[in-house]
């Protein structure tokens, strides 16, 4: 039977399967974990094995429940089902997220309990959800929340509710950086409670809830669905492995296919703990298929992938490989500054015929602001897929610096100076603005600054000197008008002082100036560069639409799943991928948050299938920073260091003299010299600059 289903997929519908694939999709019950790394042909098993229950075990398609996690991939594969075998069988089975699902339990059980339900999310939806959190925020600390700072505030709700965090407990977390968090969670939950209103998130601790204390519907549930499938299980937090589980249980003929090498939503509280946990502690009589043949990828991409991801440490043993031939070696391009980069891009990107082939991918959405403006000018087309989450032009360092340079182009605009009159070197008072506002509203409001009653010299002279250098500011191209805030009026000294004061993160407030510079290095004019922004952000909303030989621009978070045939990664520097918050992390031995950030890395060069191009900069915005280490990690894999010298080797280094080597690896040397004593070097460094010659015979 098994050698004839084969030999139908074959024949039937083009699919050859490998040995690890076909052990995978001939499991039939109990529990079992299948690890797919890259590129493994996973919607192939799940698609197939779906079949091999239908055919070969007269399973109704109504009572297999396949889960992901986005209602794109969801589609995706129902459609794959579909266009595959739909010629031929007529059969629909069940594919859904697992929102879909939690939601069809509550509708089912507000119908039976005579409770409605209203979702707090989307188009639909009669209450915004961002303004009510904004109105939350305000009323608990009489500021105004930004955007950035809002989606922050909207991931950590959704961290708590995943991670079935009881509200009590929430101070423990310090917050997470929110200030009055405990108070502003407790008002938004009392809200949706009084208003009927649930959130995407509630979707899954409702459902549960009510699984878990209705035994009927619970029963019911598990009679519909003896079959459970779960894609991207690597994905699954505390609360939807719970509800997988209950649901599953006791039969456990759950079958989940997972990497967990592309864990990278820790945000959501998704980690890859729960699938190592899978056989250990949840199901000890699991079985574990392996799918560890990439077939995406050139071999010289799939080598340096897996050595790579073995870096790290919590991780299930596998072996990526490909028999897929060598390629072009990847590159690494290290290059001057920003603008070199953006350059450098642009230069590639005319030299390719079919852009809908290539992707450039990013940490953060920031950074495809300066790149976009150039693939403009330069008509390239591009697409990018979220828009929503570029929030540079609303941010409020971007909003300062308009308000700076509408102020020296009209120094009666007052609502312009009102936002950034303590953000300079003007030592202005606040009670000095409401004079003026209140006595002078429409007149120059520096000559109204210099007229006050009863200033002193000192001041007088401050503010004739405002006065001078808001009108030559005025006159300054954009890009020098920029550099001339930034220092002479000392706005970014205001942007430190900030970051210390209140958490901001000054490295994303530099990456702002520095986009800016970008874009205003093409301007002639002031006006110029604030009408170049104004047209940006108006193109940004139109770029989910360009599809057709456009470049993709997006996060590596959002590329998962997709493949490209050349894949360049941009801003390879330290500190911000990884994330200074990780290195500080690792410092303390806290390994998570960096092994995270290399699964990130990881998901990103394994997108390509044959050409990739990492680039890293020696200057951001004037400032000198370091070429990310996870770059220095693929350089140590593609020139692994060559040296004939080990532990007990007697060296002479050229600063520091004769000594014994005690421990030697590919990143670390140490050495007990004979006049100071016991150091630790690197040993890349060590080789490359030929600082150690070798002692005696040993």
């Amino acid at each position: 039977m098994q050698d004839r289903f084969f030999q139908l997929l074959n024949e039937k519908f083009g699919i050859c399967l490998t040995n690890q694939q076909r052990e995978a999709v001939l499991h039939k019950e109990g529990p079992a974990i299948v690890l797919a790394v890259p590129g493994a042909g996973k919607t192939t098993v799940l698609i197939c094995r779906t079949l091999n229950l239908i055919l070969n075990h007269r399973i109704n398609p109504n009572n297999i429940l396949t889960i992901t996690f986005s209602k794109a991939t969801a589609s995706d594969m129902k459609n794959r089902f579909i266009s595959t075998f739909g010629n031929i069988l007529n059969i629909k089975p069940n594919f859904s997220t697992i929102h879909s699902f939690s939601y069809s339990v509550i509708r089912y059980f507000s119908k039976i309990k005579g409770i409605k339900y209203e979702l707090l999310e989307g188009n639909d939806s009669k209450i915004n959800k961002n303004l009510l959190l904004k109105e939350i925020y305000y009323k608990f600390n009489k500021i105004q929340i930004n955007d950035e700072k809002l989606e922050d505030l909207i991931n950590i709700i959704s961290y708590i509710k995943n991670m079935m965090i009881k509200p009590e407990d929430i101070n423990d977390f310090n917050n997470f950086g929110i200030k009055n968090l405990y108070n502003i969670f407790i008002e938004y939950e009392n809200y949706k409670k009084r208003a009927g209103f649930i959130d995407f998130d509630d979707m899954l601790t409702l459902s549960l809830n009510i699984l878990e204390n209705n035994p009927i519907i619970l029963m019911q549930c598990r009679k519909r669905y003896p079959y459970i499938q779960v894609d991207e299980g690597q994905d699954t937090s505390k609360v939807q492995n719970k509800l997988i589980k209950l649901l599953a249980y006791p039969k456990n003929n759950l079958f989940v296919v997972a990497d967990d090498d592309q864990s990278i939503y820790g945000f959501r509280g998704a980690t890859p703990h729960e699938l190592l946990n899978f056989k250990d502690i949840d199901y000890p009589d699991a079985k574990i298929f392996f799918m560890e043949e990439n077939f995406r990828s050139t071999k010289t991409i799939v080598d340096i992938s897996n050595k790579f991801i073995q870096l790290n440490k919590i991780r299930f043993k596998k072996n990526l490989y490909t028999k897929n031939e060598e390629k072009e070696p990847i590159k690494i391009i290290k290059l001057n500054d920003e603008l070199e980069q953006v350059e450098y891009i642009i230069n590639q990107l005319k030299k390719i015929k079919d852009l809908s082939n290539t992707a450039v991918l990013f940490r953060n959405n920031i950074s495809s602001i300066g790149l976009i403006d150039k693939l403009e000018r330069n008509n390239i087309p591009f697409y990018i897929k979220d828009t929503k989450k570029l929030y540079i032009f609303k941010h409020w360092v971007c909003q300062d610096i308009i308000s700076f340079l509408k102020l020296s182009l009209d120094n009666t605009d007052m609502d312009s100076f009102q936002r950034i009159y303590y953000k300079m070197n003007g030592y202005i008072s606040k009670k000095s603005v409401e004079y003026i506002k209140s006595t002078k509203p429409k007149e120059n409001i520096f000559e109204s600054l210099i007229n006050l009653p009863e200033l002193k010299n000192f001041q007088k002279r401050n503010y004739i000197r405002l006065k001078s250098d808001f009108k030559y500011l005025s006159k300054l191209k954009a890009y020098d008008a920029i550099s001339f805030i930034e220092n002479e009026l000392e706005y970014r000294g205001f942007l430190i002082d900030n970051s210390r004061k209140y958490g901001n993160s000054f490295e994303y407030s530099n990456t702002i100036i520095s986009i800016l510079k970008i874009i205003a290095k093409e301007t002639n004019s002031i006006n110029e560069f604030l009408a170049r922004l104004d047209s940006l952000s108006k193109m940004l909303e139109n770029a989910r639409f360009n599809k057709n030989n456009a470049v993709t621009l997006s996060t590596i978070h959002s590329a998962k799943g997709l493949e490209f045939e050349s894949v360049y990664i941009i801003d390879l520097i330290d500190g911000e991928f990884p994330s200074s918050s990780s290195i500080e992390a690792l410092e303390s031995n806290i390994i998570e948050p960096l092994e995270e950030e290399r699964r990130i890395f990881y998901v990103g060069i394994t997108r390509t299938k044959r050409n990739l191009n990492l680039i890293t900069i020696n200057f951001k915005n004037g400032e000198r920073v370091l070429p990310s280490r996870f770059v220095q990690e693929i350089e140590a894999i593609e020139k692994p260091l060559r040296y004939d010298y080990k532990v007990g080797s007697t060296v002479e280094h050229k600063k520091f003299g004769k000594g014994v080597i005690k421990f030697i690896d590919d990143k670390n040397i140490v050495i007990d010299f004979e006049k100071v004593g016991i150091k630790q070097l690197s040993t890349r460094i060590c080789v490359e600059k030929n600082l150690l010659n070798r002692v005696g015979g040993r």
